[in-house]
């Protein structure tokens, strides 16, 4: 592949992140959880709870509900209270504020001018609006009136891949183009007290945070652009018999989330045959020898893709920090991947934003099971 090419290819060009200002511990996140939700009477899901918090990987989480909103519209922290105009009143307002905090950061990171940016797409796992986040955000940052605007609800997951795979899209076909690509996801729409009958949910309610993520991504980088991932090739698919695995349904009560137990082994049934299919034909026969942003879902994914694909322990440990400072954030948490790994190789000094490597996969997994395959470069 020679110079030229990839300069045309697409490229991210900045990244910026954001989380709300409000903290849960994830040690103490079980005793405020059961009293917050009323439900300290249910004593043995509690111990299973503990169990799943302390087993977790996580260290802290953040979230735009707080104790005191909780209070004020209890009908959210009950397990089935119609709730949902409720919900979409926190996501309506939190959804794109915290999207504008990571783009703002993203922009600044890229360097370069905001009326420079031609193109929107704004992906919420949560929100129905029109218009929507993405038109919010526009106003937010006084983007042109002229920008293209693209709006991804319900993706979940796998989101992150989406957007940089319709980014690389948009920037290819439009030279020229700078695209500011947003996740902002709040997890308010999906809060909600324990059921012993549904247990899916309290590994959610164990997991699941609130963060915000933005990349520049554009072709042909100017004199004053720095490319940091190139976007080499993009795909999705769905997991062989995997109908379940991961569903998402909003009603009244707000989004209800059932996950399959076995959504990890789900995950290493594919990766294999994914990534042979994405990193041999750029002479790369041993996964170490590549950087891997994979999409932190939870402890059990990290562990079966890790001995899936027989990495060794460093080379997932990016995704497994963004899981322990954050929490599983949905679409947003491979952006927050990317950013954390290029952080530390400018700490300590490597040569690419790849941890000194020339090649890498990204991963995101969700809803379908769907998993979207990124092929990155770092020049």
């Amino acid at each position: 592949m020679g110079s030229e090419a990839r300069s045309s290819a697409a490229a991210i060009l900045g990244i910026g992140t954001a989380t709300p200002p409000y903290v849960v511990e994830q040690d103490t996140f079980p005793d405020y959880y059961f009293r917050i939700t009323n439900s300290e009477h249910k004593v043995e899901l509690k111990e299973k709870f503990v169990s799943l918090c302390k087993n977790s990987m996580i260290r802290k989480r953040h979230m735009c509900l707080t104790e005191d909103m909780l209070k004020q519209d209890p009908c959210i922290s009950a397990y089935r209270a119609p709730s949902l105009d409720k919900r979409q009143e926190i996501m309506e307002t939190e959804v794109p504020k915290l999207g504008a905090q990571a783009a703002i950061v993203a922009i600044e990171d890229w360097g370069g001018s905001k009326s420079d940016i031609t193109h929107l797409i704004f992906c919420n796992s949560g929100g129905a609006s029109m218009p929507g986040a993405d038109y919010a955000l526009l106003n937010l940052l006084q983007l042109p009136l002229s920008t293209k605007r693209f709006m991804l609800y319900q993706q979940g997951c796998y989101g992150g891949g989406t957007v940089l795979r319709l980014a690389k899209d948009v920037a290819e076909n439009n030279p020229g183009a700078r695209i500011l690509v947003v996740t902002s996801e709040v997890t308010s729409i999906s809060f909600r007290g324990p059921c012993e009958e549904h247990f899916g949910n309290i590994v959610c309610q164990a997991l699941f945070a609130d963060g915000a993520a933005a990349v520049i991504v554009g072709t042909v980088p100017r004199v004053t652009e720095h490319v940091l991932f190139e976007i080499v090739s993009a795909r999705q698919d769905i997991v062989p018999s995997s109908e379940g695995a991961i569903v998402g349904k909003l009603r009244e009560v707000g989004l209800m989330i059932d996950l399959h137990p076995g959504v990890a082994k789900y995950v290493g049934s594919v990766v294999d045959k994914l990534v042979r299919e994405s990193l041999e034909h750029v002479g790369i026969n041993d996964w170490n020898d590549a950087f891997w942003v994979v999409h932190p879902g939870g402890r059990a994914i990290l562990d079966e893709v890790e001995k899936a694909l027989g990495l060794k322990k460093e080379k997932l440990r990016a995704p497994r920090e963004v899981l322990k400072e954050y929490g599983n954030m949905w679409s947003s948490c491979v952006l927050f991947v990317m950013e954390a790994m290029r952080r530390r190789s400018e700490e300590e000094g490597k040569a690419t934003a790849g941890e000194g490597l020339e090649w890498g996969l990204l991963f995101g997994f969700g809803p379908g099971l769907t998993v979207e395959t990124i092929l990155l470069r770092c020049p």
